[in-house]
């Protein structure tokens, strides 16, 4: 009688669990409903980067740790006594708070439509070759000869903050922090192994970098993750407003490593569609730019691992699943590029 009961009740949690996926996935397709989920992140922002930014580490990351030990924990505890109530029951309460807080910003309204954008690959080597005369020109302007190295990270991080209240209305319509809740992450080295340079957590509001990075990523990174505190949830979105919150900004180390970025996405955009052009492109990047670009190769060789092979592979299918495009192109960025290049002509 109690193993009946007891399958009963994980079966009843089981049921819960699949009711969720399928009412958060009525709720995707609704935009009104979408809308009101995002009104509520919104309101909540403020209070989590305060709450959260007064711990010195990553709170998120050891949430994380103690979440993942406990679920271990609860795991072998059900196979042992084939009652899978509790573990369940956990599921259900993350699955819950983690799509009231987040997931169901991944259905917002995409910032503009892809099917009505067409660009030309003469407008892209165009593009290309003025994005590689700014990365040189931001370069010029750091100290550093040999290897980029960020002078001071708190001051970056206020540039940040600063810049994203000259975000354009038209993409960002809503009220900006000023709390700093960048944190490193607690899980160097082991994330260096993984491919992932930064990474936002939707229970703290956190944005958590690789403090291990070559230093020509990780302003980027930081504005990458800190477009995901202010609601933007789609990756390739995140890094459009991750450039234009570094090209606002009056710091040249946040405009370089900006510039950079985007001109590795256009090259390799155009290593699709005339690799011969890419390749002469590159030859106009300054001496110090290929020294930098050198430094992240190196960085990738030396951390070069099947587990980066298996995240790439999870991310990939996660990113799909949620509207997105895979882990690796850069047409939905350069699309949101062109056009907003397209408007400053």
């Amino acid at each position: 009688m109690v193993k009946i009961l007891k399958n009963k009740q994980s079966l009843f949690w089981a049921g819960l669990l699949f009711a969720q996926f399928l009412l958060f996935y009525i709720f995707s397709k609704n935009e009104i409903i979408v809308q009101q989920f995002t009104a509520f992140f919104h309101f909540k922002k403020e209070f989590q980067n305060e709450l959260f930014s007064h711990f010195k580490y990553s709170f998120g990351d050891i949430f994380y740790i103690i979440f993942i030990f406990f679920l271990l924990l609860f795991l072998f505890k059900s196979i042992k006594s084939r009652n899978f109530s509790v573990l369940l029951i956990i599921l259900n309460i993350s699955y819950f708070i983690y799509q009231i807080s987040w997931g169901m910003l991944y259905f917002q309204k995409p910032l503009y439509d892809k099917n009505k954008v067409e660009i030309s690959t003469k407008e892209l080597e165009k593009l290309t070759l003025k994005y590689i005369a700014l990365t040189n020109q931001e370069r010029k302007k750091i100290e550093t000869k040999h290897v980029f190295k960020i002078k001071n990270i708190e001051v970056l991080k206020s540039s940040i903050l600063h810049s994203q209240k000259r975000l354009p209305k038209e993409y960002y319509p809503f009220k900006t922090s000023n709390i700093d809740n960048f944190k490193a992450s607690l899980f160097n080295p082991l994330i260096s192994y993984t491919g992932i340079l930064g990474y936002y957590n939707p229970f703290t509001t956190e944005a958590q970098y690789n403090a291990e990075l070559p230093h020509t990523y990780i302003p980027f990174t930081l504005s990458h993750e800190s477009a995901h505190q202010l609601g933007f949830a789609r990756e390739q979105e995140a890094n459009f407003i991750g450039f234009l919150i570094c090209e606002n900004s009056n710091n040249s180390e946040l405009k370089y490593s900006a510039y950079l970025y985007a001109t590795k996405s256009l090259v390799n955009a155009l290593r699709n569609t005339n690799p011969e052009f890419a390749a002469q492109a590159t030859l106009f990047l300054s001496k110090e730019v290929k020294s930098d670009l050198k430094n992240e190769q190196l960085f990738k060789e030396k951390n070069d691992s099947f587990i980066a092979e298996i995240f790439y592979f999870t991310n990939d299918i996660f990113l799909k699943s949620n509207q997105q495009e895979g882990s690796v192109t850069y047409s939905y960025f350069i699309d949101l590029l062109v056009l907003y290049e397209r408007r400053k002509a």
